[in-house]
C-alpha cells in the first residue's frame, strides 16, 4: 500500500481523554522516541558526519535537543537535579549566548567524545527527570513549565527535520552514494498537471498566527497587510519545467539573475539544483533512498532563492510575498506530502486539487525578507534568542516539506534561510500580478 498524504491528528494514540499533564507527557515521550527512531537506519560511523558547517552530526542533534530540556526546564524547575555532565552545557549549546559560550558550529563533527552511547544515556537521564517534572511541577509553575515543554517538543521536531536534511547532504558527498533508507517507496511516476492560476483580489488582509494552538514567536503578532490583486501558481514548479530553464541556458544568462545570485552561481559552479547528476544524456538525483532517475513530474527541489528567483524571471513571473502565500494558504486544509506520508521525497501532484502542494513536498521560497512583524518583541532572557536575533539577511520560506512533521506546520509558519542555501528541501511556486 502506498503512503498517503496526511493531515495532523490531535488525538492521543489510544483515543483516551487525558489530563493536560498526561497529554503533554505523552507528546513529550512521542517526540523524543521519534528522534531516536529516525536514527535507527544509521551505521555507528554515520553519527558524527558533518560535511559542511551548515549541517550538524546526528549525534549532535540527539544531544542538543536533550540539552534544551535540561537547560531550560530541569535546571529551573526540578529541585536537586544534577546535570549529566558539567561540560555538556558548552558542547551542545547551539547559539544561546546568555546561557554560556556555544561550541563552534563548524566543529561539531570533531566531537568524537562523548560517544553516541553516552549521548543516549544522557537522553535517558533527562527523559526520566522530565517525567518526574511533568508529574510533580507545582501548579504555580505549571503554565511556564507547559509552555517551555511545548516549545521544546516543537524545537525537537525542527531538529528531526534538520536531521533528515543534514544526513542527506552528509551521505551525498560519499562517492558510494549510500542510502539513508533503501526501503523508501518511490513516488508515483505521475504526469505533470497543467499549471493554473489561483487569483486573489487585493486589499487589506490579516496574516500571522491567530492565537489558537502553538506558534513560534516569529509568527506573531497578527497584523494587517495591503496586497495588490495577484495570482498564485496552482502547484510547485516541476523538475521537467526547471530542466527547460537549464536547457535554455538559464545558468549562463545573467539577465535572469540578481547580482549576488549570479556571482554566487559562478563561484560555486552551479549548473543544476543540488543533488542532480548527469549520467550520459540522462539526469539522476540523489535521494534519501540513494540515486534515482530524475522524475520530471516531481517538484523541483534543493534550489537556492537565487535559482528560484532566476527561474521565475525566465518564466516571466515572480516569487510570491509571504503575505500573498499565507492569505491563500489560510483558505485551504492542511494536508500534503509531509514526513508521515513516508516518501521523504517530493511527489507529483495527484488529482485535480487546486491549489496543490501548499503544504509538504518542498518549502517554498518567498521574496519576503525575514524580518520582525510590526509590534514583535522577543521573549525576555535566553529563550528570546530562539528567533529574534536571526531576523536579518535571510528570506522566508513557507509550507513545509516532505520531511516536515505534520503537526509542525501551519499557514502562519515561517521558515528562514540564507538566499544561497540549497541543502534544505526548498522549491518554487510562481506568482503573478493581475
Amino acid at each position: 500500500m502506498s503512503p498517503q498524504r496526511v493531515s495532523p491528528n490531535n488525538k492521543t494514540s489510544a483515543g483516551i481523554s487525558l489530563s493536560p499533564r498526561e497529554t503533554l507527557a505523552e507528546r513529550y515521550t512521542t517526540v523524543r522516541r521519534m528522534s531516536e527512531a529516525l536514527c535507527q537506519p544509521l551505521a555507528p560511523d554515520d553519527y558524527n558526519l558533518q560535511a559542511i558547517p551548515e549541517v550538524s552530526p546526528a549525534k549532535w542533534h540527539l544531544a542538543h535537543t536533550t540539552w534544551f530540556f535540561e537547560t531550560f526546564l530541569l535546571k529551573y524547575f526540578l529541585s536537586r537535579y544534577q546535570p549529566f555532565h558539567p561540560h555538556f552545557e558548552h558542547l551542545f549549546n547551539s547559539y544561546y549566548e546568555q546561557v554560556g559560550q556555544p561550541f563552534p558550529r563548524a566543529q561539531r563533527g570533531l566531537i568524537s567524545r562523548p560517544t553516541t552511547e553516552e549521548v543516549l544515556r544522557y537522553r535517558a537521564q533527562v527523559d526520566a527527570a522530565m517525567a518526574a517534572l511533568l508529574a510533580s511541577a507545582e501548579e504555580a509553575h505549571w503554565p511556564e513549565v507547559a509552555e517551555r515543554v511545548s516549545l521544546g517538543c516543537h524545537h525537537e521536531e525542527q531538529h528531526q527535520e534538520l536531521f533528515l536534511t543534514d544526513i542527506k547532504y552528509n551521505l551525498s558527498i560519499n562517492p558510494l552514494r549510500p542510502a539513508y533508507r533503501s526501503d523508501l517507496p518511490k513516488t508515483d511516476t505521475g504526469t505533470t498537471t497543467s499549471l493554473a492560476w489561483i487569483e486573489q483580489p487585493g486589499g487589506v488582509q490579516e496574516i500571522g498566527h491567530d492565537g489558537n494552538g502553538f506558534s513560534f514567536d516569529n509568527e506573531t503578532p497578527r497584523h494587517r497587510v495591503l496586497l495588490a490583486t495577484y495570482a498564485l501558481g496552482s502547484r510547485l514548479t516541476t523538475n521537467g519545467e526547471f530542466l527547460e530553464f537549464i536547457e535554455a541556458g538559464g545558468y549562463q544568462r545573467p539577465e535572469y539573475w540578481l547580482a549576488d545570485g549570479w556571482r554566487t552561481a559562478r563561484e560555486k559552479s552551479w549548473q543544476a539544483p543540488l543533488y542532480w547528476e548527469k549520467a550520459g544524456a540522462r539526469w539522476q538525483v540523489f535521494t534519501l533512498a540513494g540515486m534515482r532517475e530524475l522524475n520530471e513530474h516531481e517538484p523541483a527541489c534543493h534550489v537556492s532563492f537565487y535559482e528560484a528567483d532566476a527561474y521565475a524571471r525566465w518564466a516571466g513571473k515572480r516569487l510570491p510575498s509571504e503575505g500573498e502565500w499565507e492569505v491563500i494558504a489560510n483558505q485551504e486544509a492542511l494536508r500534503g506530502n509531509l514526513r508521515e506520508s513516508g516518501y521523504l521525497h517530493p511527489a507529483p501532484v495527484t488529482g485535480e486539487e487546486r491549489p496543490a502542494q501548499l503544504y509538504g513536498d518542498a518549502w517554498e521560497w518567498t521574496r519576503s525578507a525575514y524580518a520582525p512583524y510590526p509590534g514583535y518583541r522577543p521573549a525576555a532572557g535566553a529563550l528570546g534568542e530562539y528567533n529574534g536575533k536571526f531576523m536579518v539577511n535571510q528570506l522566508v520560506l513557507r509550507g513545509g516539506s516532505c520531511v516536515t512533521p505534520a503537526d509542525h506546520v501551519r499557514a502562519s509558519c515561517r521558515n528562514f534561510f540564507y538566499p544561497a542555501d540549497r541543502w534544505q528541501f526548498s522549491g518554487i511556486r510562481l506568482a503573478d500580478d493581475r
